[in-house]
């Protein structure tokens, strides 16, 4: 009787972190302090540098590395497609994907030329395409891979009437995800709609799955459930810890110099 009413419980909580994993844990030395990482659908890791993405699969065996300095710095690393990772030169807007075997598979991507000059964040999309929001007009932007425009939002601004300064993109299950920390999460549908606000404010990155907002804050991983609207933790007892990532069912625990997943 004690263990239905405990497993009860869990369903109405919606325990998400209640999941074991019998996987040993993986360590990774990062090549630099400043390194951050992005983990794709298969468990695969790419460690970032300015200028290298070091890839390792999912039991952290060195895979394969892209490296250039052609383009400067490396702003951001989108790897929601593993067969075409997004990867982000801000200083110069650019932009390039790569294929599973980090070589490049298509032509470096002038942002500017596509008629944005102040392109803040991008970030993948479905079918191969990819949104870029210009801080400029206020507007989030989707594109083919042809480099075809297929959606415009408009001046954000001026539609929802707030003051837009996002930090972060992501797509997700046909939806993008704008942060705004002094507003929340804006919500739009693959078109371009708005749909919602998530009412997560002051947030630098998050995670999306199933819908549901993981994000880190206080030595504490939190998650957001958009349909109950509860928020269920998990806290981290070691300060040490810069940041924890809750993917493929693994922790990602980020530390100044390493990754280590359990």
């Amino acid at each position: 009787m004690r263990f239905l009413i405990i497993i009860a419980i869990c369903v109405v909580l919606g325990c998400s972190f209640v999941f074991q994993t019998s996987e040993p844990e993986i360590h990774i030395k990062f090549p630099e302090q400043k390194s951050h990482i992005e983990i794709d659908g298969f468990g695969n890791i790419y460690i970032i540098t300015d200028n290298e993405i070091v890839k390792y699969n999912a039991t952290g065996v060195l895979q394969k590395k892209y490296s250039t300095k052609r383009y400067g710095k490396i702003e951001f690393v989108d790897a929601m497609n593993p067969l075409k990772v997004l990867v982000y030169y801000k200083d110069f807007q650019q932009l390039i994907f790569l294929d599973n075997q980090m070589t490049e598979s298509s032509n470096m991507i002038s942002i500017e030329k596509l008629g944005y000059e102040q392109t803040s964040l991008v970030c993948s999309s479905s079918n191969n395409s990819f949104w870029l929001y210009d801080k400029q007009n206020n507007e989030l932007s989707r594109f083919d891979s042809e480099l075809k425009s297929l959606v415009k939002t408009g001046n954000l601004k001026r539609i929802l009437d707030i003051d837009i300064k996002p930090n972060f993109l992501q797509e997700n299950n046909n939806f993008i995800y704008l942060n705004c920390p002094n507003e929340g999460i804006l919500v739009f549908d693959i078109y371009g709609t708005f749909y919602k606000t998530i009412p997560l404010k002051k947030l630098k990155e998050f995670n999306i799955i199933n819908g549901d907002v993981f994000y880190f804050e206080n030595h504490t991983l939190k998650q957001y459930q958009a349909q109950t609207f509860n928020t269920i933790e998990k806290q981290f007892t070691d300060t040490l810890i810069k940041t924890v990532y809750w993917q493929n069912d693994r922790f990602y625990k980020i530390y100044q110099d390493s990754l280590v997943v359990e």
